[in-house]
C-alpha cells in the first residue's frame, strides 16, 4: 500500500515540475492538441475542468465506413466513449457493451430526474419507492443495486451512509448533466470495488462560447412547481458552466387500495400524499493555464426533503398508532478538482485529482403510540469520502497507448439515535483505506482488430487484497459494416461499513452487522455483433452475457420464539445471472429516428435454486424523436416491463421472492417548440393510458401526468 501512496506523491511533483516544463517547452506546446466543437461528443470523465485532447488519428484511427454526422445525411453519428478505456475511445473499437445518453437526449425526452431516463436504459431496471424523492436502486444485468459503480466527474458517489452502500438516484436532477455513459459488464479492472456488475459514469457539462444565461419555469400534475436557472459560457481561457435548481412535488400518494382494503383505511389515510422538495447546485468551472495544462473543479450540492406515508404507516395505524408520517432529509455534497498535463511532445498524458463527498441523512417518524410519540428522536445516517488518484497515459502511435493509475479512498460511517420508546439507541462509528493500482493497454491491429486489457490491484483494509482484470476486443470484418465485440473480467464488491458494523435494535427487532462478510466476486463475460446498414443510417445487434457470483451478500431475517425480528447479512454462496441485450437505432430521415432495446435477464440464487429479488425476465424500450418542422421536436416512448419476483407486504416476511409482481407497460409522449432565440415552450405527458402499476410491490407509481413551461434564453 505504501508504494502506491509513494507514487501519488510523486506523480503531484511531476504535474508540478512538468507545469514549468511546459512554459519553456516551446514545441511540445505546438504539438499539443488544440481544442475543437465535437457536437456529439461531450468529453469529461476524469478530467472535470476541461475538453480532454482532440480526437485525432493518433488515438482514435480514422475510418470511412463510419464517418461523423452530417447535417446533409442521415447518418447516425459517431459515438466517442471517455470511461470504456479512461480515454476518448471510439465505441466501434472496444468490445465494451455500453450506452450513451446526451445531453440533448435528456432535454428532448424532458427527463428531470436521473432515475427516469436510467429506466428507459438496456440491462438496467430502476426500482422506487414511494414516486419521485424515494429511494432509488439500479439493477444491471441482476446484479445487485449495490455491485453498480457511479461516478460523477470522476468522483465516486455511492452512498456509504446507506445500509448497503449502493448509489441512490431518489435526489439526482438530470440538470447540468452532459453526458451519461453507461458501461455493461464487470469493470472492477479499472474501477475497482462496486463496479462489479458495471459502471454509469455522468459528466457536467462544459461551457462554452459566449455568455448564454437561462431561466426555465415548469409546472403540472401532483403539485409540480420547478425552476432552474444559470449559465454557460467561456472567456479567455476561463470557463463555466453553473445550474442552481428547486423541485417540488406534492399530494402524489403510492398505497395501492388493495392494501388500503386489507388495512380498512379512513378517507385521510387513503388521501394522505407524499411530497418531495429538492434543491441542488451544479457547477464546473475550468482555466487553461497553457495549451498543454489545465485545470478543472466540479461541484454538486443536493438538499432533499422527502415526506412519505407509506404502506408501513398506514399498517401501524391499523395496529393502534395514530399520525404516522416518515421525514428522510437528505444533505450531499460532491467536490472534485483536477489537474491536467500533457508532455514530451503529446507522448504523455496525465491526470491528478482531489475529490471529497459527504453524506448526511436524517430520518425521523411522527406519530403516537397510547399518546407517547413514536421516535422522538430521529435516526442519522453520515458517511464521507476522500479519494485522490491519478493516472498517467504513453501514446505510442501505432503501437498503442499504455496507461498507469493509482488511487486511495479514505471512508467513514456513522450513525446514531439518541433513543426512544421503540429502543434503547446507539451509535457506531467505523472508517476504512482503500489502495488501488491499475495498468492498461490499448491497440488495435491493422484497423481490424481493437481492444483493451486492464489489470488492477485493490487493498483493503477491512476486507482485504483483491486482483481484478478485464479484456475487451473488437473485430471489424472488412467491407461489411459488422463489429464483432465481446468481453471477459472479473469483479468484486466489499460489504459496506454498515453491513460489517451495525448495531441498533429495540423492542421487538434488533439489527446487527456481520464482521465476518467476505467480498462479493464475480467472472462474467459477454460476446456480440453489431451491424450497420444502409449507409450507417441503421445500426443494430445483439449481446449474449453470463457473470457467475460468489460470496453473494444478501440481508436475512430471523424471527425467534418471541417474535423479536433480527436482521443481518450473510454470504450466499453462488449465483449465477446471464441474459441477452438487443438495439436498433434508425434514423430514417434527418428529422426522424428509432431506438428500440430489449433485455431478457435470468437471475438466481443458486445455492437454493431461487430468483433474486427485482428482477423483471424482459424489459423493452422505443423511442421515436421526430422533427417535423424547424424548431418543433417531438418525442414519444414506450416501456414495457414483465413480472418479476419481490417481497409480500401481506403475510411472511420472511421471504423476499414469495410475491410476484405485475408487469405494466407505460407510454410518454413530450414536445418542445424554440418560438425564437430567446423563448422555447415545451410540453410532455408521461403514462399516457394512465397505468395504475407498482414497483416494488406495495408502492404505486405516478399515473397519468401533464407537465409543462417555458425556457427563456439570451
Amino acid at each position: 500500500m505504501s508504494v502506491f501512496r509513494n507514487l501519488l506523491i510523486a506523480s503531484s511533483t511531476f504535474v508540478a515540475m512538468g507545469t514549468c516544463v511546459a512554459q519553456a517547452d516551446e514545441p511540445a506546446k505546438q504539438a499539443a492538441p488544440a481544442k475543437r466543437s465535437k457536437p456529439h461528443v461531450v468529453q469529461g470523465g476524469d478530467q472535470a475542468g476541461k475538453s480532454k485532447p482532440a480526437t485525432t488519428s493518433s488515438n482514435v484511427p480514422a475510418r470511412t465506413s463510419s464517418p461523423a454526422v452530417s447535417t446533409q445525411t442521415a447518418e447516425l453519428p459517431e459515438l466517442i466513449s471517455v470511461s470504456a478505456a479512461r480515454r476518448p475511445t471510439s465505441v466501434d473499437d472496444i468490445g465494451t457493451s455500453m450506452t450513451i445518453v446526451t445531453e440533448q437526449q435528456i432535454q428532448t425526452q424532458q427527463r428531470r430526474g436521473l432515475a427516469d431516463i436510467l429506466e428507459r436504459q438496456p440491462g438496467l431496471n430502476v426500482v422506487q419507492t414511494g414516486g419521485p424523492g424515494g429511494t432509488t436502486s439500479i439493477f444491471m444485468r441482476g446484479n445487485n443495486a449495490n455491485e453498480v459503480k457511479v461516478r460523477l466527474d470522476g468522483m465516486d458517489v455511492n452512498d456509504g451512509s446507506s445500509a448497503q452502500g449502493m448509489f441512490d438516484a431518489a435526489q439526482f436532477m438530470t440538470d447540468g448533466m452532459g453526458r451519461i455513459e453507461i458501461l455493461r459488464g464487470p469493470q472492477s479492472g479499472l474501477y475497482g470495488a462496486d463496479a462489479m456488475a458495471g459502471v454509469i459514469d455522468i459528466t457536467t457539462a462544459q461551457g462554452e462560447g459566449r455568455f448564454k444565461p437561462f431561466v426555465r419555469i415548469e409546472g403540472g400534475g401532483y403539485g409540480t412547481f420547478n425552476q432552474v436557472f444559470g449559465a454557460r459560457g467561456s472567456k479567455g481561457r476561463f470557463h463555466y458552466n453553473v445550474e442552481f435548481s428547486h423541485y417540488r412535488m406534492d399530494g402524489f400518494n403510492n398505497i395501492p387500495s388493495y392494501i388500503e382494503r386489507a388495512y380498512n383505511a379512513d378517507w385521510r389515510q387513503r388521501h394522505e400524499g407524499n411530497r418531495n422538495d429538492n434543491r441542488s447546485a451544479n457547477i464546473r468551472l475550468g482555466y487553461d493555464v497553457a495549451r498543454n495544462f489545465d485545470l478543472g473543479l466540479t461541484t454538486r450540492l443536493i438538499q432533499g426533503n422527502n415526506h412519505s406515508y407509506s404502506l408501513y404507516d398506514l399498517q401501524n395505524e391499523y395496529f393502534g398508532y395514530s399520525g404516522v408520517r416518515e421525514q428522510n432529509n437528505t444533505n450531499e455534497a460532491i467536490v472534485r478538482g483536477t489537474a491536467h498535463h500533457v508532455s514530451f511532445n503529446g507522448l504523455f498524458d496525465q491526470v491528478i485529482g482531489l475529490g471529497y463527498m459527504t453524506n448526511r441523512n436524517r430520518w425521523t417518524e411522527t406519530g403516537t403510540s397510547y399518546g407517547s410519540p413514536i421516535n422522538p428522536d430521529p435516526d442519522y445516517y453520515r458517511s464521507d469520502r476522500l479519494k485522490i488518484d491519478w493516472h498517467g497515459t504513453f501514446n505510442f502511435r501505432q503501437y498503442g497507448q499504455f496507461m498507469v493509475g493509482a488511487e486511495h479512498f479514505h471512508e467513514t460511517f456513522n450513525t446514531s439515535q439518541a433513543g426512544g420508546i421503540s429502543g434503547p439507541g446507539y451509535d457506531t462509528s467505523a472508517g476504512m483505506d482503500t489502495t488501488a493500482g491499475y495498468g492498461q493497454y490499448q491497440g488495435n491491429w491493422n484497423h481490424i482488430l481493437y481492444g483493451a486489457a486492464n489489470i488492477r490491484y485493490d487493498a483493503n483494509s477491512r476486507y482485504g487484497n483483491h486482483v481484478t482484470w478485464r479484456v475487451a476486443p473488437a473485430i471489424h470484418v472488412p467491407g461489411t459494416g459488422t463489429i464483432i465485440k465481446a468481453s471477459a473480467g472479473s469483479g468484486f464488491h466489499g460489504p459496506s461499513l454498515y453491513q460489517l458494523f451495525a448495531n441498533q435494535g429495540g423492542y421487538g427487532y434488533s439489527e446487527k452487522g456481520n464482521p465476518n462478510l467476505k467480498a462479493e466476486q464475480l467472472i462474467g463475460y459477454d460476446a456480440g455483433v453489431e451491424q450497420k446498414l444502409l449507409h450507417d443510417s441503421l445500426n443494430f445487434g445483439a449481446t449474449w452475457y453470463d457473470n457467475r457470483v460468489r460470496n453473494l451478500i444478501q440481508s436475512t431475517l430471523s424471527i425467534d420464539s418471541s417474535y423479536n425480528y433480527n436482521y443481518s447479512y450473510a454470504n450466499v454462496d453462488r449465483a449465477r445471472m446471464y441474459g441477452v441485450e438487443a438495439f436498433l437505432n434508425w434514423k430514417a430521415r434527418r428529422d426522424l429516428q428509432f431506438n428500440l432495446s430489449y433485455t431478457w435477464t435470468h437471475a438466481r440464487n443458486e445455492t437454493d435454486d431461487t430468483e433474486l429479488q427485482r428482477r423483471p425476465q424482459h424489459k423493452f424500450n422505443f423511442n421515436t424523436t421526430w422533427t417535423p418542422i424547424q424548431d418543433l421536436t417531438f418525442s414519444g416512448n414506450i416501456l414495457y416491463t414483465s413480472a418479476w419476483r419481490d417481497l409480500p407486504v401481506i403475510g411472511s416476511e420472511s421471504c423476499s421472492v414469495c410475491a410476484k409482481g405485475h408487469g405494466y407497460f407505460t407510454i410518454d409522449i413530450a414536445a418542445n417548440y424554440k418560438i425564437n432565440r430567446y423563448v422555447s415552450v415545451y410540453a410532455r405527458a408521461d403514462n399516457l393510458l394512465n397505468r395504475q402499476y407498482e414497483d416494488p410491490i406495495g408502492y404505486l407509481q405516478p399515473g397519468r401526468a401533464g407537465y409543462g413551461g417555458f425556457t427563456l434564453n439570451y
